[in-house]
């Protein structure tokens, strides 16, 4: 079958790994089944998997992909959740969670195997394509927000770094549950679609808000850390869940974190219930991802590219 892949790890040229031909039909173990895939999304995930970020050279070739929407082996429309073993279904008993690509093949691939577990129904409200944006980048800002962040209707949340594929999720998904929302970005063209999206105010990066935040999303790490912190009052809460721009701040802020009585929060995906939970939000409330852009698998190294260099807004999708 035709599948996008990781055949080598290159840290400083990570494309330069990525491999598309013919790849084995999937193994299916006792408890697992076959979806055919008919859209998957890509995620900064998969680039860093490429740099050898939780992927040993002993486990490549791998498929890449986390995020597919497809049908399964009895013709049902569904949905992958893409963290394995998270509850012990299709594993060992001693067997960690992972999420596919890390020790399972993944998505980019005109079928994949996974636990019967992981797969859920597709709302006919929405398309493949839509559906398939939905299990990472926009389960992670589902989770960041109505999870970690002790945020209701009303309150004031910043996300960091507009225009990338959690960001954008929680631009859309807090919008529509009545958070004020607010963003920041380098670029202008992206801050404006920030707006359009229902951002009550996009700033620069780093410029001072309207006021002080009850919460804030991090994704960018390093370069945004210190403007995080000072944008909270006092008693918010910060919730990262990625560092795109690196892990290590200039400054940790350490004093302005115990005297104004921040949280810090790490968040990581989501579980199966919370997918399921976004799945119907999403259908009942007209909420739809944001789609940068869709091309076919046999064009997937042009969506690494575009990721790659940052010139997207919100989700590219391949489709089967």
């Amino acid at each position: 079958m035709f599948a996008a892949y990781a055949a080598r790890i290159d840290r400083e040229d990570p494309l330069s790994g990525l491999e598309l031909g013919e790849r084995p039909e999937p193994k299916v173990p006792p408890g697992w089944t076959t979806v055919s895939v008919k859209a998957a999304s890509l995620n900064h995930h998969d680039l860093w998997s490429l740099r050898g970020v939780g992927l040993g050279e002993e486990a490549l070739p791998m498929i890449l992909g986390c995020d597919a929407a497809g049908v399964d082996a009895d013709g049902n429309e569904v949905v992958l959740h893409s963290v394995i073993g998270q509850t012990g279904h299709g594993v060992g008993p001693r067997e960690s969670r992972s999420i596919l690509t890390e020790r399972y093949q993944g998505t980019f691939a005109e079928r994949v195997a996974v636990p019967q577990w992981n797969v859920l129904p597709k709302p006919p409200e929405l398309s493949f394509e839509e559906a398939a944006c939905l299990p990472t980048a926009w389960l992670t800002a589902y989770r960041m927000l109505f999870t970690n962040a002790g945020v209701r209707p009303g309150d004031s949340v910043l996300v960091q770094g507009a225009g990338g594929g959690v960001a954008t999720a929680a631009l859309v998904l807090g919008a529509a549950a009545g958070l004020r929302m607010f963003a920041t970005s380098r670029d202008e063209a992206k801050r404006r679609r920030a707006l359009e999206l229902g951002a009550e105010a996009a700033v620069p990066t780093g410029e001072r808000l309207p006021h002080r935040m009850d919460a804030v999303l991090e994704t960018v790490g390093a370069a945004t850390w210190s403007h995080s912190v000072k944008s909270l009052r006092p008693g918010g809460t910060l919730v990262i869940s990625g560092a795109t721009s690196g892990p290590n701040p200039p400054a940790a802020e350490l004093n302005r974190i115990f005297f104004l009585e921040l949280k810090v929060v790490g968040s990581t995906m989501g579980s199966k219930e919370e997918l399921a939970g976004l799945l119907h939000f999403c259908a009942a409330k007209g909420v739809r991802p944001v789609v940068d852009s869709v091309l076919p698998l046999d064009r997937a190294r042009e969506g690494f590219e575009k990721m790659a260099g940052g010139d997207v807004f919100g989700k590219v999708v391949l489709t089967v």
